[in-house]
């Protein structure tokens, strides 16, 4: 028996999941290229690009170099400051074969980028209400003849669509998120540049997201879901692929149950609109209401049958990205029993 804490992974919701995306985004003539920061795994990866993906969303070249192994077209969704080191290793993937475009959102940043990689495939990056990175959208067209101009070639543009991650905000958000990406399409269109690529999407807006301007999608939590979809709505208990697997290693009260699973296995996230740091499937009304290192501090409603000492309780995380990235490999499951392990490859591969 596996010791625990681990991260277990139901394959068979696992492929569902990948197919119901594949076959949504197809639907409605959007191409699909998930983000692979969510499960940084080689066999996800492949059978997302066996399910009809059109190549691999990642955040950094340590993953981009790892998922290259079965990838041969991946995007960088990120504004990469592009020192020497950096540069020789973007050289590296496309030498090898590899088409890589990376973000930019800034002239001087698609400079940087240049002299670094030489030149190299770019989508601008537009800010569609998430306010985190990305320039207006009313400035895509500057941006994206800058990094013409330093000699990278432009396919187009980006947006991340963050901000869907509250309660109610999807629908509204793909609007917005939609309302950018034509804003940056007719900047570069009016200065005679491609928006071949017009990409966009998260997992909550993927649903709700139109084909109308956007061209690709990039969801990456949709191939386990975890705790916030559930509360959002974009997915339902049947649709929850991954949990820690805990012990119970006290029980101070009768309501209360101390688990292995600490915040260096589930990650600490708690969005303000959600008051538990986990989903127990098995314990309907139950709240982890405190995280430590190594502890998860769980309390049971009265009308629940707490788990005793030793037994195994299954937590879905908040925020699977995270989880992931504490973790060493997935234990695969079926019938809850194990049936072998996938390597989380990209762990740790952050720069």
């Amino acid at each position: 028996m596996t010791a625990t804490p681990y991260l277990a992974v139901d394959a068979t919701v696992l492929d569902a999941n990948i197919a119901a995306m594949a076959s949504s985004a197809a639907a409605r003539g959007l191409s699909l290229r998930p983000h692979a920061k969510t499960h940084k795994c080689l066999e996800i990866a492949r059978r997302q690009l066996s399910a009809g993906a059109v190549g691999l969303t990642v955040a950094t070249v340590g993953e981009a170099e790892i998922f290259a192994e079965v990838c041969q077209d991946i995007f960088i969704a990120y504004p990469l400051w592009a020192d020497d080191a950096k540069g020789a290793r973007l050289r590296a993937l496309v030498d090898a074969g590899v088409r890589v475009t990376v973000g930019v959102d800034s002239a001087v940043g698609a400079a940087q980028l240049a002299v670094a990689a030489g030149a190299i495939d770019v989508l601008v990056e537009v800010d569609s209400g998430h306010h985190r990175s990305g320039c207006p959208a009313a400035d895509a067209g500057a941006v994206a003849a800058a990094a013409t101009e330093a000699g990278l070639t432009v396919r187009g543009a980006f947006t991340f669509p963050g901000h869907g991650y509250t309660p109610g905000a999807a629908e509204g958000v793909a609007e917005q998120e939609e309302l950018a990406l034509a804003v940056a399409r007719d900047r570069l269109a009016a200065r005679g540049l491609s928006f071949a690529v017009l990409s966009g999407g998260s997992t909550p807006t993927a649903p709700v997201a139109h084909g109308g301007v956007l061209s690709e999608l990039r969801p990456g939590v949709y191939v386990f879901n975890d705790a916030q979809q559930l509360h959002l709505g974009t997915c339902s208990a049947t649709d929850l692929a991954l949990w820690a697997v805990g012990t119970v290693v006290s029980a101070p009260t009768g309501g209360r149950i101390v688990l292995d699973t600490g915040s260096k296995v589930l990650g600490a996230d708690r969005p303000s609109w959600l008051e538990t740091f986990g989903f127990l499937p098995d314990y309907p009304g139950a709240v982890v209401v405190q995280l430590s290192e190594h502890h998860a501090v769980v309390e049971l409603p009265p009308t629940v049958a707490a788990p005793a000492h030793g037994d195994r309780v299954r937590v879905v995380p908040n925020h699977v990205c995270n989880t992931v990235n504490l973790a060493d490999e997935f234990v695969i499951e079926a019938a809850g029993r194990p049936t072998g392990r996938w390597l989380i490859a990209a762990r740790g591969a952050n720069r």
